[in-house]
């Protein structure tokens, strides 16, 4: 049996925390508790893979004063660093967080610059599973590559599952387009708010099979409601693991890693699920977006 390895394609961040001790007050202060910490969709997402015990590469772009920090980070929770230096700097996202809910102000820097030619074929061909942010898709105008990588995945039988990661860019890059762009990957993974901008339904689990007319699985992430997943024409709704929310910042990446990695080890879909909710779970019980 093949090793399952996960290949990250996404962003890599430079989080800063802001958790206010209490409502705003604009145009003065408010004393609040500031962490910086590393983060990013897909560089969380790979954390949380190999959390869950299955071998994972990212691909990312920084600055090329932060590539060995950044390399160092991933390299101790376990994840092969694939990143690219650049002139621009390192992407930041300010996250203002009361424990339940989250705003974030981004700036997604050198992220912009990672396309689809930063997946080299044999880099591609020594994973068993594609797995792409829709921070990266939704970036510069290279659909046409996307789509060629898309294809090459099909061509060498890896597997590919997207995560649209974000409301804000899907609503900017457009619905209609990015439906067209992953039109038959093999897995979709939106919250409940990207899965209704892309069809047009508030109800998940309409949603879930409206977006399952062109993918093999769809599973919509529901946040403290759980999930709804279709898969072959199958309705799995799987609720939320019992959490104390802390932070709930990365916890979307924290079920899709789990998710990915017993997908990827052969895990029937129902129990990848639980997985996937217990991990979400722990998430939200700590301190930013990658595992404890």
């Amino acid at each position: 049996m093949i090793e399952p390895r996960v290949l990250v394609v996404g962003d890599v961040i430079d989080d800063v925390l802001v958790r206010p001790s209490g409502p705003i007050r604009f145009g003065t202060d408010t004393p609040s508790t500031i962490a910086r910490l590393a983060g990013g969709s897909a560089a969380n997402t790979a954390c949380w893979i190999a959390a869950s015990g299955v071998a994972a590469t990212v691909v990312a772009t920084v600055h090329h004063e932060d590539v060995a920090r950044h390399a160092a980070l991933l390299e101790r929770a376990g994840v092969a660093p694939e990143l690219a230096g650049a002139d621009e700097p390192t992407g930041t996202i300010v996250v203002l967080s009361d424990g339940g809910e989250r705003t974030m102000l981004t700036s997604r820097g050198a992220n912009v610059l990672t396309g689809p030619d930063a997946v080299r074929p044999e880099l591609l061909g020594a994973h068993t599973l594609l797995h792409l942010t829709g921070h990266v898709v939704t970036g510069p105008d290279r659909d046409a590559g996307w789509r060629d990588l898309f294809a090459l995945a099909a061509r060498l039988r890896v597997p590919v599952s997207v995560d649209p990661g974000s409301v804000g860019l899907l609503a900017e890059y457009g619905a209609r387009r990015f439906r067209s762009l992953i039109a038959g990957c093999d897995l979709l993974l939106p919250s409940r708010e990207e899965a209704g901008i892309l069809t047009g339904e508030s109800d998940p689990e309409r949603a879930a099979l409206a977006l399952a007319e062109h993918h093999r699985t769809v599973v919509v992430k529901c946040g403290a409601a759980g999930a709804v997943a279709v898969s072959d024409g199958r309705v799995i709704v799987t609720p939320a693991a019992p959490s104390t929310p802390v932070d709930v910042t990365g916890a979307g990446d924290a079920f899709a890693g789990a998710l990915l990695a017993s997908l990827a080890r052969g895990v029937p879909l129902v129990g990848a699920l639980d997985s996937a909710a217990e991990r979400a779970a722990e998430a939200v019980g700590i301190l930013g977006a990658r595992p404890a």
